[in-house]
């Protein structure tokens, strides 16, 4: 299967003319985006702190992440972003994707918009839902 990629705008949102434009490698098993720390830094995104991740061999890797606008295919969401060595490929994660209701298409690996954006059922107490 060939590599899905895809046109990401990172804007920081204290600024949102400061923007850096990729194509970023979409990756489903990816929860958080990943971005290269020197382009975070040129739009003036700092890490917040850190957290740990697991990779795919199962090994675990402490690093800095940050906050930021994610703009594609014509949606943006705020999320987490990790902060990548430089050189390091984008990541477009899981998390944006569903955020904004965008899935990959398994047979094409292309992305598609869903008819609308997944939200789990809340059972609240008295509340009617229609069918």
């Amino acid at each position: 299967m060939g590599a899905t990629h895809v046109t990401v705008t990172i804007r920081n949102p204290a600024s949102p003319e400061r923007a850096w434009e990729g194509l970023f490698l979409v990756d489903t098993g990816a929860t958080d985006s990943l971005v290269p720390r020197d382009h975070l830094e040129s739009i003036g995104l700092l890490p917040k702190a850190q957290r740990i991740y697991e990779l795919a061999d199962g090994s675990e890797i402490k690093m800095d992440i940050t906050t930021g606008d994610i703009e594609f295919m014509g949606e943006i969401v705020g999320g987490t972003i990790i902060i990548g060595e430089p050189g390091t490929e984008p990541i477009l994660g899981v998390t944006a994707l569903e955020s904004v209701g965008i899935d990959v298409d398994p047979r094409n690996q292309a992305l598609k918009r869903l008819p609308a954006t997944r939200l789990k059922e809340v059972k609240m107490p008295g509340a009617t839902h229609p069918r």
